[in-house]
């Protein structure tokens, strides 16, 4: 893997090589063991969007591993002033061992990956979020033990951490039932790519039904950044696709929710929801850290230093 733009962009292999390695990171943590295996390694982290967990989460990790991490907000660029971006990616580059990007549009991180002489990473982009997903995965694993009979719903708005969700599905095995209102779909591209590879994805337009067998029910904000000109449009769309206590109950005992943060309270999800004892959000917003650890070793580091 040179580049991760994609959960795509990993096979089933990689996947769990990376999830494994999470967690023995994660093991070393907890214990205070302290590691450099990125010594003198540096990471640039371009922004276009704001974040909490992506920027503290990476700085964090790179700090951990014995690196250097660099903030870098479009504005503060060239890029803000109209530089090419493969004129920034083929300078950056030549700086830095990795790029983390976080950006509007897909097609930005994938030109600069094209021009870059080092691995690029996506942070986020309109289309996936693939970070995010690994997270995810990693914190699924610890809860449920494997992927194989597990049935995740997703009810919501079908976005890019939905399209990501589709991918690492077919590539685990997990079954996935997806509830959106209509013209909320998940890309269907993606969808045709997941079932080319093996996914169970299956839509269900009623959320009462589409959780009656999930072991795992995620939802995300409803109105994601770039969008609040569509916010009472889509906040009347979205009704009656709130994760709350009353969903909950027709779903399994012990099914557990997950949001990828930040959450509008209130709105997509319950209060009583994110802090009841389904609730494993916070779990899942500490694993963006332990799996983009795993991430950044893959691309930067020596497999006889890792192991």
């Amino acid at each position: 893997m040179k580049h991760l733009l994609s959960i795509a962009d990993l096979s089933r292999d990689e996947l769990f090589e990376l999830l494994k390695l999470a967690e023995k990171l994660k093991e070393e943590r907890y214990k205070g063991i302290v590691t450099d295996y990125l010594k003198n390694k540096s990471l640039a982290m371009i922004f276009e969007l704001p974040s909490t967990r992506t920027r503290v989460s990476f700085e964090v990790a790179m700090s951990d591993l014995g690196g250097h991490a660099l903030y870098l907000g479009w504005n503060e660029l060239q890029l803000g002033r109209g530089e090419p971006i493969k004129d920034t990616a083929r300078v950056l580059s030549r700086y830095v061992h990795a790029v983390m990007m976080r950006v509007r549009d897909h097609s930005t991180i994938k030109e600069f990956a094209k021009h870059s002489m080092v691995p690029v990473i996506n942070g986020l982009s309109n289309l996936e979020h693939p970070c995010q997903i690994l997270a995810d995965l990693l914190t699924i694993y610890e809860y449920r033990g494997d992927f194989r009979d597990v049935t995740l719903a997703w009810v919501g708005d079908g976005n890019n951490v939905c399209n990501s969700m589709i991918l690492a599905s077919a590539l685990t095995g997990m079954k996935m039932v997806i509830s959106t209102p209509e013209n909320y779909e998940p890309n269907a591209k993606i969808v045709e790519k997941a079932k080319e590879m093996g996914g169970k994805i299956l839509f269900v337009r009623d959320p009462k039904k589409a959780v009656e067998e999930a072991d795992v029910i995620y939802t995300d904000v409803w109105t994601s950044m770039g969008q609040e000109d569509e916010k009472n449009r889509r906040l009347a769309d979205f009704r009656g696709y709130q994760v709350s206590d009353d969903l909950l109950k027709l779903s399994k005992d012990d099914v557990v929710v997950m949001h990828c943060m930040p959450a509008h309270r209130g709105e997509e999800i319950t209060d009583e929801v994110i802090e009841g004892k389904h609730s494993i959000i916070f779990d899942q917003a500490e694993n963006r850290l332990h799996a983009q650890k795993a991430v950044l070793l893959k691309l930067m580091g020596r497999e006889d230093e890792i192991y």
